[in-house]
């Protein structure tokens, strides 16, 4: 069995932000030589999210606005853990997004529904992050 690790690594201007990072795991993919098997997509921090959804701006502006709703970074002091750091809504909206996920691939390509996309989602930004990419099959 084959297996391969690529780390990529983001550093995103504004404290929140979104990025389509499918190209980049179908290059890993590619570069890995695995014709059938699965990619596992993480966010190697507790403040952002890697997730799977359609590449539309309307939709985008949608999980904001949602995201907001249910854990609004303001005002700080309405999170215990908010002292030395003011990010605990950034923990919450992480754990609404999700951690990783995992897609299927099949001769040497993403195995896909018709519009699903590889996203990075940032909830706590203006630093370096990382994502890993671990691809394992034949």
């Amino acid at each position: 069995m084959k297996h391969f690790r690529q780390v990529l690594e983001f550093s995103l201007p504004a404290r929140r932000g979104l990025k389509n990072i499918t190209s980049d795991v179908r290059q890993a993919v590619w570069q890995s030589g695995v014709q059938n098997g699965l990619v596992l997509i993480n966010a190697m921090h507790i403040t952002a999210s890697v997730f799977i959804n359609d590449d539309e701006s309307g939709l985008h502006q949608d999980f904001e606005r949602w995201l907001e709703t249910l854990a609004p970074e303001k005002p700080y002091d309405r999170y215990a853990h908010n002292g030395f750091e003011d990010n605990a809504d950034a923990h919450l909206k992480r754990s609404v997004m999700g951690r990783e996920t995992v897609v299927a691939i099949t001769d040497g390509d993403l195995d896909f529904g018709p519009w699903e996309q590889i996203f990075y989602y940032e909830f706590d930004g203006k630093r370096t992050k990382r994502v890993l990419i671990k691809v394992i099959g034949e």
